[in-house]
């Protein structure tokens, strides 16, 4: 009888412990995971039955270090940067390569949360480097061949400053170029000043400006057709907040 009793004791002791794993067990599946947004630091608690951490990794990395453009910086705006980039055509196109190769692994290795908007999110991560990585190509083989954007990608959406580049009629260069400096709708023109103009007008490297003011104004327009609108509404944030059971902010003051 003794033993009996000893033997319920044992039992009923197993199972509260038991019991008390499991409530322990519960609590654990609530997992940190830590994130930056613009100015704040981020602390979120997400249930590891639901997601794996590889799944928000790549999320985050969708929503900000993958969203930025991966190639360096690319201005021409005077003779001096027009004749750099022209003499090292090559090693830029390299370089462009390497960034966009390694962009492409980048987006191809990364796990994302399945759902719907994540999925379009990163088939558009994936078409807009193709679209970046090409203009990038056109632009680079434009300075040291303007005539070679006649079968640019983006021709037939930005036809008017491509026949203004390639064509063999000055005048028709100088009339496209100068309607960059004019005031349209009441917007700020794209390249500056009737005086920053004149200027350029003046200057004894008068067709280097045109040439610099017209690509710069094919590359807008061609930028312009393949970007996603801005999420303005922050849907996409959104979204990656609820992934956490608890979230706690902590921001810069403005």
């Amino acid at each position: 009888m003794h033993m009996k009793k000893m033997m319920m004791g044992l039992s009923l002791a197993l199972s509260v412990a038991v019991w008390g794993q499991k409530k322990s067990v519960q609590n654990s599946k609530l997992t940190l995971y830590s994130y930056q947004t613009f100015g704040c630091d981020n602390k979120g608690y997400f249930d590891s039955s639901k997601y794996k951490k590889e799944e928000i990794d790549g999320t985050y990395q969708l929503l900000y270090p993958l969203d930025w453009s991966p190639f360096s910086s690319l201005i021409v705006f005077n003779p001096t940067k027009f004749d750099h980039t022209r003499s090292n055509g090559i090693q830029l196109l390299q370089q462009a390569e390497k960034e966009y190769l390694t962009r492409k692994k980048e987006l191809s290795r990364i796990t994302i949360i399945d759902l719907p908007i994540w999925k379009k999110k990163h088939e558009e991560a994936m078409a807009l480097l193709e679209n970046e990585y090409q203009l990038r190509k056109e632009l680079l083989r434009a300075y040291s061949n303007p005539q070679s954007l006649k079968s640019s990608t983006f021709y037939n959406t930005c036809k008017e400053y491509v026949d203004a580049i390639t064509t063999h009629d000055k005048e028709k260069m100088y009339s496209v170029w100068k309607s960059l400096f004019e005031q349209k709708n009441n917007e700020e023109t794209y390249s500056g000043t009737k005086d920053a103009f004149n200027a350029k007008w003046n200057d004894q490297r008068k067709d280097d400006y045109a040439l610099i003011d017209l690509i710069n104004a094919f590359s807008n327009c061609a930028n312009h057709s393949f970007r996603t609108k801005t999420d303005e509404e922050g849907t996409l944030l959104k979204t990656f907040d609820k992934v956490f059971v608890q979230l706690k902010r902590d921001c810069d003051e403005p």
